[in-house]
């Protein structure tokens, strides 16, 4: 199977957005690679953007999935630092660092509308939002399963074992997180996804509680601090678009080509 990754949006921004609704424009062109397979995902890379206009964009995304007009889509993006909090009760809660310290280390914060606490993002974090259609298998915790075991796989395959926790969400490596996962869906239509801790600048993290978990519960982690090296950032997209579309007919045989409207929005 190749996996070619489409650079459509390098600096991606509102002014952006606002352009890209126009289907002739290549933000949101859509081109699906090796479409032999049952269920083709078209495989997005928006290089380094800000949290709120990526946001923004997936919503986009999600309303053209919605109509039937796009396939399947998973978008990559690295995010400018940003500490982002979700819809956990209590979640702002876990923010330590002052307004004073956040301009210092040039950190944003962000309130977003998917499930979970607070987490960071950052360049050398990989972040991947899969804009897809669940409604043959209307199952949120399955699905964040599924996410999981594409990472575990993904980082398998570059020599680091890791695995889940119970009760946790996420990949762990012993009491160390790799990557966190975060979803929401609407009609059954899924967006936001996962952050996975690449080369990621790990001494930001200490400005929050990460996704509400105590230190003495666990700690964060990333794939450089492990493994001793830095990773080539477009060989772990390869790999994790890899993962995502071999293990993605299996886990949804038959999606539709228009998902159907259940009334069904949530957050994971």
């Amino acid at each position: 199977m190749t996996v070619t990754l489409i650079n459509c949006c390098p600096d991606l921004d509102s002014t952006k957005i606002s352009r890209s609704l126009h289907p002739g424009l290549p933000c949101f062109s859509f081109p699906v690679v090796s479409i032999a397979a049952p269920n083709p995902v078209a495989v997005l890379d928006w290089g380094r953007t800000r949290y709120e206009p990526a946001r923004l964009a997936q919503e986009a995304l999600v309303a053209e999935r919605l109509a039937g007009t796009i396939p399947d889509t998973f978008v990559f993006t690295e995010h400018e630092p940003v500490f982002t909090v979700g819809l956990r009760a209590g979640a702002e809660t876990h923010l330590v660092w002052d307004a004073a310290r956040l301009a210092t280390e040039g950190v944003e914060v962000v309130k977003t509308n998917r499930g979970g606490d607070i987490t960071y993002h950052g360049p050398g974090q990989l972040v991947g939002y899969p804009i897809v259609s669940l409604a043959t298998r209307q199952d949120l915790h399955a699905y964040l399963r599924f996410l999981e075991q594409v990472l575990i796989n993904t980082v398998g395959t570059l020599g680091l074992a890791a695995s889940r926790r119970p009760g946790l969400t996420g990949i762990w490596v012993g009491p160390r997180k790799v990557a966190a996962l975060g979803v929401a869906v609407r009609r059954w239509v899924t967006y936001h996804g996962f952050a996975l801790n690449v080369n990621a600048h790990l001494p930001h993290f200490a400005g929050i509680v990460p996704c509400g978990i105590a230190a003495t519960d666990g700690t964060v982690t990333s794939l450089h601090a492990e493994l001793g090296r830095t990773l080539d950032m477009t060989e772990v997209k390869t790999l994790v678009a890899r993962e995502f579309r071999t293990l993605w007919p299996a886990f949804l045989p038959s999606a539709p080509d228009v998902p159907a409207n259940h009334a069904k929005d949530a957050k994971l």
